[in-house]
């Protein structure tokens, strides 16, 4: 599995930093892609934070929103897949910071 990142490069919404997908390059998903997630600003102090794929919906002109990938029974899997897309978006701005020095 690949992540690929693209920046968020016109800074709108305020704290998105980059959309992110999930390539699959074997199994019975292999050249498919997961699209959905977002690498933001924490809003409380130093970090980054994921979203992953979400469909929002209305109860009583309230919007919420139910995330599309969840655990079976582990729920360490999500914290695996936010770590992979946490370290991807780190290693594209070390490119960065190295491509513009």
């Amino acid at each position: 599995m690949l992540v690929k990142i693209t920046p968020n490069e016109k800074g709108n919404p305020p704290g998105l930093l980059a959309d992110a997908e999930l390539h699959f390059a074997e199994g019975p998903l292999e050249g498919l892609k997961l699209i959905g997630f977002a690498v933001w600003e924490r809003r409380s102090g130093p970090g980054r934070n994921v979203t992953f794929p979400a469909r929002s919906f209305s109860v009583n002109g309230e919007r919420r929103s139910f995330a599309l990938l969840r655990p079976i029974l582990d729920t360490t899997g999500q914290d695996r897949v936010r770590d992979l897309i946490l370290q991807a978006y780190a290693e594209y701005e070390q490119e960065r910071h190295a491509v513009a020095s």
